[in-house]
């Protein structure tokens, strides 16, 4: 049974209203989500052989067992510092929250005018991560995965696509913009090889689909 961690329901009034900002924005100026670059197709083709397949650990996940979106610097967290980052003309106030700005979201296509339209996805979800190995780590390692802005784990996107993804892998969920997909797998790929962090038959076989046309 597929396992959702959504933070919130989008009502059927605010999906309207998302569908509406949405079509008003398509003309608007998009900016190219910051993502570190992940590694090319054919070194992610080489992790991906490197690691364990194991049958996912189901138990004990709580989303607080990995300290999320801490102080990065004065009162910027990590939310704040990846929303600078992936927009464009990002303005913030004194407590470091975006006030005003442009976000494009890779994983449908859509750009947003406000920061709450934004959420910031972890690449590896929070559940996955736990199921695949996270489960033995210190709070500290975990703090450090949450929080990661030097590999491809972290990225600003559309918040709702980010709930209908949950704690889903590839395969069962992949951004429905096809021309992000083979950026999407390296990523996840790249960040799971770095923290060792095992991948389940049906994942290990959906990576392998996608990563042969990358």
């Amino acid at each position: 049974m597929p396992r959702f961690y959504a933070r919130r329901r989008l009502s059927v009034a605010a999906a309207a209203t998302a569908l509406i900002s949405s079509v008003a924005l398509f003309n608007a100026p998009t900016a190219s989500a910051a993502l570190p670059t992940p590694v090319s197709g054919a070194t992610a083709r080489s992790y991906l052989a490197s690691l364990t397949v194991a049958t996912e650990d189901r138990t004990g996940y709580d989303r607080d067992l990995f300290p999320h979106w801490i102080t990065q610097s004065g009162t910027c967290n990590t939310r704040e510092v990846v929303l600078e980052r992936d927009g464009t003309n990002v303005q913030q106030n004194s407590s470091c929250a975006a006030t005003s700005g442009s976000w494009y979201s890779p994983y449908d296509g859509a750009t947003w005018s406000a920061a709450s339209d934004v959420d910031i996805d972890h690449v590896i979800p929070l559940a996955e991560a736990w199921d695949s190995g996270a489960d033995s780590w210190t709070t500290s390692r975990r703090q450090s995965f949450a929080n990661d802005l030097t590999r491809p784990q972290l990225i600003a996107v559309t918040d709702n696509v980010n709930q209908s993804k949950g704690d889903q892998d590839p395969a069962t969920w992949m951004p429905s913009r096809t021309a992000y997909r083979c950026t999407y797998v390296r990523a996840w790929v790249q960040v799971k090889y770095y923290y060792d962090l095992s991948v389940d038959s049906a994942e290990k076989s959906a990576l392998q689909n996608y990563l042969a046309s990358c």
